[in-house]
């Protein structure tokens, strides 16, 4: 398959790419922004391969989109390309809207119109993964998990723009036939993660004796998908998933936040000892405005109907994400030194 990846210069969008590109013989069309979050050197393993190609475009450009669909001619279409950090849409909701609901109703019609003029064989195969968030669903209290059938309750301008979307592609789906597949994972980390994120934040202040600022008392609990594992989920779900479906990815690691902080401060203080234990640079602050307090996923539909099961647990996991931070400095030293330095966001009052 020849498969247009959208926003895949960013976190999980480059882990898809690099998954698809160097393990399936798929070939990728990653289409990017290029915003603040986005990365090229993430793709170096990948920028070689003939089976790979980048195209720097806004997926809210209806006539950049309806070429790339025209010049490529693609088999299915991953769309990853998302404002993504609540702090962020706090501070700015409306480059959220703009990016994740209208750049979203730009891409599903042209992949419309795309779909339309396939040849009857190629329609039957075609797929559009639309790739959403766990967050869409709110809150859940200290038991249960998320289903495909939980009810949205979006807390955030964040989670909120992202549940107008999925329904955005369900509604292609049912109203024009496109055959959308929508995902919702739990929270992704891995390399190659911004640093604005709680684990790669808390890794990078930890190495350089910097506070580590932790929301509320630190009791918020997240249930952590290593990125690879969910890059894996996802070419499942295209190549396999049933059109006009939700498949559910998530890791069953659910962890507070304070325990994932104490565990990277236990990781770090054996990998780069420094004069004192690093979980005496904890310091809790205000916590964040509408901070929902437990996301958990059940990923049993995919594990039953895609043979799809996480292969890291937390604890193997977390251990790779750090040791990838130390050795690779080369990768966020330039983002930490220019583009973002580690300051809190999401705290915007109104007047």
């Amino acid at each position: 398959m020849r498969i247009l990846v959208t926003g895949g210069a960013g976190f999980i969008g480059s882990a898809v790419c690099r998954h698809l590109v160097g393990a399936t013989g798929h070939a990728v069309v990653n289409v990017d922004k290029l915003t603040y979050a986005a990365n090229l050197h993430s793709l170096d393993p990948i920028a070689g391969s003939d089976r790979y190609t980048f195209v720097q475009a806004d997926i809210c450009d209806a006539p950049a989109m309806a070429e790339i669909f025209r010049a490529h001619d693609p088999d299915g279409v991953i769309h990853l390309a998302a404002e993504s950090h609540v702090d962020r849409s706090i501070d700015g909701p409306a480059a959220f809207v703009e990016t994740n609901v209208l750049g979203t109703a730009v891409l599903l019609e042209a992949a419309r119109r795309h779909y339309e003029a396939l040849p009857a064989e190629r329609r039957a195969a075609f797929r559009f993964l639309h790739v959403s968030t766990d967050e869409v669903y709110g809150s859940l209290g200290p038991d249960g998990l998320f289903t495909e059938e939980t009810a949205y309750d979006p807390s955030s301008p964040y989670s909120a723009s992202k549940a107008a979307a999925d329904h955005l592609a369900i509604a292609w789906h049912r109203t024009y036939g496109l055959p959308v597949i929508v995902s919702n994972c739990s929270n992704n980390y891995g390399p190659c993660h911004f640093p604005e994120k709680l684990i790669p934040l808390m890794i990078l202040n930890a190495l350089e004796m910097r506070a580590l600022p932790v929301y509320g008392d630190g009791s918020n609990v997240r249930d952590w998908l290593y990125v690879d594992d969910h890059a894996r989920a996802l070419a499942l779900i295209l190549e396999r998933g049933r059109a006009g479906e939700k498949y559910n990815v998530g890791g069953r690691n659910e962890r507070t936040n304070l325990e994932v902080v104490e565990r990277i401060c236990e990781i770090l203080d054996r990998l780069a000892p420094a004069e004192r234990p690093r979980r005496s640079l904890v310091t809790f602050v205000t916590d964040r405005p509408g901070h929902d307090l437990r996301y958990a996923i059940d990923a049993t539909k995919l594990s039953g109907e895609l043979g799809w099961a996480a292969e890291e647990t937390f604890e193997t996991g977390i251990e790779k994400t750090v040791a990838w931070y130390l050795s690779n400095r080369g990768w966020w030293e330039p983002i930490r030194a220019a583009r973002y330095t580690g300051e809190r966001l999401g705290l915007k009052k109104t007047a």
